[in-house]
């Protein structure tokens, strides 16, 4: 079983920057590709970024490239999630997940969940 935690969401105005955080249990992350996503109200969850399990390729969804980071630190077992020049439509709740596959944009493939992180961007 992987617990993992999101940290770092908060209130921040348009044009700023927030970095989420996810760390996870145990020994094994490094076995895992991981992904973040979102959800915002009356809207389905959608994927924000997923990077391999050694951190060598990543990615984040179109719309989102060029703000939105996704890195790794196996040695601390967190995922991280740099998001720059932050839009009100980025308000959500954030996600980060665990994928014992090669990682991809479709939420079935992840295996494990947190509980997420509320993300509030103001105009």
């Amino acid at each position: 079983q992987v617990q993992l935690v999101e940290s770092g969401g908060g209130l921040v105005q348009a044009g700023g920057s927030l970095r989420l955080s996810c760390t996870t249990s145990g020994n094994s992350f490094s076995g895992y590709a991981m992904g973040w996503f979102r959800q915002a109200p009356g809207k389905e969850r959608e994927c924000v970024a997923v990077i391999n399990q050694s951190g060598r390729n990543s990615y984040a969804a179109g719309s989102l490239m060029g703000r939105f980071t996704v890195s790794r630190d196996n040695a601390v077992n967190t995922v991280y999630l740099q998001m720059n020049s932050l839009k009100p439509e980025d308000t959500a709740v954030y996600y980060c997940a665990a994928s014992k596959t090669y990682g991809s944009s479709w939420a079935a493939e992840y295996d494990y969940w947190g509980q997420g992180t509320q993300v509030t961007v103001s105009s």
